[in-house]
C-alpha cells in the first residue's frame, strides 16, 4: 500500500511541480527520488550486492541518458530545420499565403492540417513541433489569435486523429503489430469514423476555447525574442517555401521502413538543406539559427529525458508491476480493460509508446486465447494510448509547451489536456462502442 502511495503520489506531486512552472530538470529527479524511497528502492547501486540490481540512480539515470542517445540527432535536426526556415522568412512566406488563401478565422485549420499530413507522413511528433512551430507563430501573429493556443493546436493535429489511426507509419499504431499479428491497417472502418470524429469535435472545440479567449480581450502578445516580420516584398516565394517541407515529408516517407527514426535525420538534414539553396539570400543570420535551434534542441531533449527517468523508477518499482497486474485483470469487455490497462500504464510512466510496449506482452496471449478479435485489440489501445501519456508532466507536454512554444502550462495546458487527453479517450470510448456494435 505504501508503494502504492509513492508510485502515484509520486505522479501527482510531478504534474502538481510541472503545473506550478518548477524547472523539470530538478522536478523529474525529486519525485522519482520520493518514488523509490516509499517503494524501499536502495537509492544507488554501490548499496546493493550486484550493482547491477534495481535501484534509484541507475534507473533513473539509464532512462535519462537511452532517450537522449536515441533522439538527440532527430531534436537537433528538426529544431535548426525550424529556426532556418524561421530565420529565411519561409515560415512568414508561407503562413502569409495560406491566410491569403484560407483566411483569417481558419489559421488555426491551417497548422492542424499541416501537422497531421507531417504526423501521417511519417515525421515524429517532436519534430514536427519544431518544424510546424514558426509557421504557427506567423499565422496566429497576423489573425491576432492568443499565442497560448499554440501548443494545443500543434498537439492536436499531431497526437489525435493522425499519430493512432489506421496507416499511420507513428510507432504508436505500430507496436501492436509485434504482439497481436495484425498490419497497420487494423480495424480500418472503425479507425476512419474516429479520427474524422476526433478531428470534427476536436477542432470545433479548440475553435470555441479560442473564440472565448478572444471575446474576453484576449489577442496575440509579442515578445522581444520573435522574429522580426518583414515586408510581403523582402520575403522568399511561398510556393518554393513549401518545398522544404515536402522534402522533409517526402525523404522520411521513402526511408522509414528501411531506417526507421532514423530516417528523420536525413529527411530533416535535407530539408535544412533545401531551405539554404532555396531561400540563402533571404537569412539574416544563418549561424545565430544554427546556434539557436543546437540551444533549444538541448533543453528539450533535457526536459524530456528529465521525465523519461522518472518512468524509469516508476517502471522498476514493485507497485507498479501490482498496478500492471490489476490493469490488465479488469473484468467486462476485453477491449475496455486493454484500453483502461494501456492509458493508465502510458500516464504513469509518460509515453503513449511505453503504455503499449510494457502492457501488450500481458494483454495480447491472454485476450486472444479469449478469442478477441485482434484488429479490434489493436485499435483500440493504439487509440487509448495517446490520452493519459499527455498528462502534464508527458515528455512531449513538456516539450511543445515549454521548449517549444515558451509557455506556461498554467495559460496553456488546459487547452491543451483538452485536445490531447480528452478527446482521444472519447474516441478510444467510440471505438470500443463501435466494435462491440460489430463494425
Amino acid at each position: 500500500m505504501i508503494g502504492m502511495i509513492g508510485m502515484f503520489g509520486g505522479l501527482a506531486l510531478l504534474v502538481f511541480l510541472t503545473m506550478r512552472g518548477m524547472n523539470l530538470l530538478i522536478a523529474a529527479p525529486l519525485t522519482a527520488l520520493f518514488v523509490a524511497v516509499l517503494n524501499g528502492l536502495p537509492l544507488f547501486p554501490q548499496l546493493l550486492e550486484d550493482e547491477s540490481g534495481v535501484n534509484y540512480l541507475t534507473n533513473y539515470m539509464d532512462g535519462f541518458t537511452s532517450f537522449i542517445g536515441s533522439w538527440y540527432l532527430m531534436f537537433l535536426t528538426g529544431a535548426i530545420f525550424g529556426k532556418v526556415m524561421e530565420d529565411s522568412g519561409a515560415a512568414d512566406s508561407v503562413s502569409q499565403w495560406i491566410v491569403g488563401k484560407i483566411g483569417m478565422k481558419r489559421a488555426a485549420l491551417a497548422i492542424v492540417i499541416a501537422c497531421a499530413v507531417l504526423t501521417y507522413g511519417g515525421v515524429s511528433l517532436f519534430v514536427v513541433a519544431f518544424s510546424v512551430y514558426p509557421m504557427a507563430l506567423s499565422l496566429f501573429k497576423q489573425a491576432d489569435l492568443p499565442r497560448r493556443f499554440i501548443p494545443a493546436t500543434l498537439a492536436f493535429g499531431s497526437t489525435t486523429f493522425t499519430m493512432t489511426s489506421a496507416g499511420s507509419p507513428e510507432i504508436q499504431n505500430w507496436i501492436p503489430i509485434e504482439f497481436l499479428n495484425t498490419t497497420p491497417y487494423a480495424g480500418w472502418e472503425v479507425s476512419l469514423i474516429v479520427a474524422v470524429f476526433m478531428m470534427v469535435f476536436g477542432y470545433w472545440w479548440l475553435t470555441k476555447m479560442i473564440n472565448k479567449a478572444k471575446s474576453k480581450g484576449e489577442h496575440f502578445v509579442s515578445r522581444p525574442t520573435d522574429p522580426t516580420a518583414e515586408p510581403s516584398s523582402k520575403l522568399p516565394n511561398p510556393l518554393l517555401s513549401m518545398i522544404p517541407l515536402l522534402v522533409v515529408l517526402i525523404v522520411s516517407f521513402i526511408f522509414h521502413d528501411i531506417l526507421g527514426t532514423s530516417a528523420l535525420i536525413i529527411a530533416l538534414s535535407g530539408g535544412i538543406l533545401a531551405t539554404y539553396i532555396i531561400n540563402r539570400k533571404y537569412f539574416h543570420n544563418l549561424a545565430k539559427a544554427f546556434g539557436d535551434g543546437a540551444m533549444g534542441a538541448v533543453i528539450a531533449i533535457a526536459n524530456t529525458a528529465a521525465v523519461v527517468g522518472f518512468g524509469g523508477v516508476v517502471k522498476a518499482t514493485p507497485s507498479f508491476e501490482a498496478a500492471v497486474n490489476v490493469m490488465t485483470d479488469i473484468p467486462g469487455s476485453p477491449l475496455i480493460g486493454g484500453a483502461l490497462a494501456v492509458a493508465v500504464i502510458a500516464g504513469l510512466t509518460g509515453s503513449s509508446s511505453g503504455g503499449q510496449a510494457i502492457a501488450l506482452p500481458l494483454l495480447a496471449p491472454h485476450y486472444l486465447d479469449m478469442g478477441v478479435d485482434a484488429e479490434e485489440l489493436h485499435r483500440t489501445v493504439a487509440i487509448s494510448s495517446g490520452s493519459l501519456d499527455s498528462l502534464p508532466q508527458g515528455g512531449y507536454v513538456v516539450t511543445t509547451i515549454r521548449s517549444i512554444a515558451g509557455e506556461t502550462h498554467k495559460d496553456a495546458y488546459p487547452a491543451f489536456g483538452a485536445l490531447s487527453v480528452v478527446v482521444p479517450l472519447l474516441g478510444a470510448a467510440l471505438a470500443v462502442v463501435l466494435f462491440s456494435l460489430g463494425l
